[in-house]
């Protein structure tokens, strides 16, 4: 079916992926792996922006002390530091790769701030930071000569002593990669891709809600392979939902309106225009995500409305027009006039802060497996990821991961005695009407018992109904050629039940984690 050797396999094109790519490049060959086109990630829709410390009075410390409070006790200190320091070098990184980031007419960057932050130092570009890294980087990765890349390329399957038969267990220190086994998606034809170093970036888990901001390609791939390969997973419940994406039910991925609106000065509303944060936090608006996204919830809840306002009609129109063209032009060509009127939003599903396990160099616990971005656990996030701290953690994992790789790849040889993909008993396509309902369905169960308020009774109930879909499922992928909805739909049901049995395991609220059977403090009851 063909086999293919590299000494560094990415699977993923987001900034992670492309940056490790560009940083080990001159080194080896590459290939990059994905599974629609190479821009077709969540860095893409990324609207926000990048934090970094760039001027002062802000400091290191500042950006530390933020984190560390958002992320609500869980953050590994020592890795927020670390890429609260690293991080400034990285951006001059991806400005040297051709990253252009906003500046005020003395030339000094264009700073903002976003829920969580202390002071301004939210790098971006215009309301589409992430296109414009997306964009830069891809044409980098595009031009180098030692980079070859496979578009609607879908990985299946990581290859490890499994596939040798050796039998191999969870928390084994010796398990190793290979490799992986991927879909060509045009000929369905699965190919053995070889390696000396696996790089997982593959991005978030969004689509496992109705509704996300995430692209549909956000589908936990990565995640589902590396647990069902028996690597380490790890904080699955902290799911973020972003508070104010565009209400308009039909359409899918969810607009987001970004946060960097409320740190510009926007204010939350009801339906009937009366202010509603400061009843939940002494930071209004600006407070950090679960907080508003739980506010939002509640106040939907209690007034029985489909969304909330944002508004910002109250400031300049050209300042507006000029920070967030692009929102702008959206909200516009369904009649609404940002400059003059209120925004109709409501949360939705954005960004997994649990993942795979990784060390401060992007390890996994699987040898020769690396992780990073959305994809990754590292320590930084804790129970809430704070505004914009996404993409900077990306990129300086990107550098550490490529550094740590670089000074091992010699001593790694390739394994060459991999067998093909096994095809037996898989002879016909199901029809698709079997994947498209319990589609629809696993994300019912998720959104209606895992959402942004849960409870134990909606957790157990969650896992009885994902139990018959994972049953279902993988029965169907035993017998059934491979086809790109029905391996994200397993990977998928995979990742549901890593996030059930995670929040089942926690006898407190926490974060991102809201439970109304574990209260954090009085008045927080919502």
């Amino acid at each position: 079916m063909g086999t293919f050797h590299c000494d560094f396999l990415v699977i993923g094109s987001g900034i992670g992926g492309l940056s490790y790519a560009l940083k080990v490049a001159d080194y080896g060959k590459v290939v990059l792996i994905t599974k629609a086109g190479l821009n077709d990630t969540n860095t893409s829709y990324a609207q926000g922006g990048i934090a970094a410390v760039t001027y002062s009075p802000d400091n290191p410390e500042k950006h530390v002390a933020d984190t560390l409070i958002c992320g609500d006790g869980m953050c590994n200190e020592e890795v927020v530091r670390m890429v609260v320091n690293e991080a400034p070098n990285q951006i001059k990184q991806l400005i040297q790769w051709g990253v252009k980031f906003d500046r005020k007419p003395n030339g000094q960057y264009d700073l903002a701030r976003e829920g969580g932050h202390s002071e301004y130092r939210i790098l971006h570009h215009k309301d589409n930071t992430g296109y414009e890294v997306q964009r830069a980087l891809s044409e980098k990765v595009r031009q180098h000569k030692n980079i070859q890349i496979f578009e609607d390329y879908f990985a299946v399957e990581l290859i490890t002593q499994h596939h040798l038969g050796v039998k191999v267990h969870r928390g084994d220190e010796n398990i190793t990669v290979f490799g992986a086994y991927v879909l060509n998606l045009k000929t369905q034809e699965v190919h053995t891709f070889l390696s000396k170093v696996v790089v997982m970036a593959t991005g978030g888990t969004g689509n496992i809600y109705n509704s996300t901001t995430n692209p549909v390609v956000a589908t936990g791939d990565g995640i589902a392979m590396v647990y069902r390969a028996k690597g380490e997973v790890e904080n699955m419940a902290y799911v973020q939902f972003h508070p104010t994406s565009l209400y308009n039910p039909h359409e899918r991925p969810s607009f987001l309106i970004t946060e960097a609106m409320r740190g510009f000065g926007a204010i939350l509303k009801t339906t009937k225009g009366k202010e509603f944060m400061y009843k939940y936090d002494p930071r209004g608006s600006l407070a950090p995500r679960d907080i508003v996204a739980r506010a939002i919830d509640n106040e939907m809840k209690l007034s029985g409305d489909e969304y909330v306002y944002l508004d910002v009609t109250f400031k300049d129109p050209d300042e507006i027009v000029n920070h967030f063209p692009n929102i702008y032009q959206k909200c516009l060509s369904l009649g609404i006039d940002i400059t003059k009127d209120f925004i109709p939003v409501v949360p939705a599903a954005h960004y997994l802060c649990g993942g795979i396990k990784v060390n401060m160099d992007g390890q996994s616990t699987i040898k020769h497996l690396y992780a990073i971005g959305e994809c990754s656990s590292t320590g930084l996030h804790g129970a809430n990821r704070l505004a914009s701290n996404s993409l900077i953690e990306a990129i300086v994992y990107a550098d550490r991961a490529a550094r740590h790789s670089l000074s091992n790849i010699d001593k790694i040889e390739l394994n060459t005695t991999i067998p093909e993909w096994d095809y037996e008993g898989t002879s016909h396509n199901e029809e698709m009407i079997l994947i498209t309902q319990s589609y629809k369905e696993m994300q019912q169960i998720m959104s209606n018992y895992v959402g942004i308020v849960r409870s134990n009774l909606r957790l157990e109930r969650a896992l009885t109904r994902l139990e018959i879909l994972y049953r279902e499922n993988e029965e169907l992928y035993k017998s059934s050629i491979l086809t790109q909805k029905l391996c994200e739909l397993r990977n998928l049901i995979n990742v549901g039940y890593l996030i059930i049995k995670d929040a089942q395991s926690l006898k407190e609220s926490r974060g991102l984690h809201y439970s109304i059977d574990f209260p954090r403090q009085k008045g927080q009851e919502f």
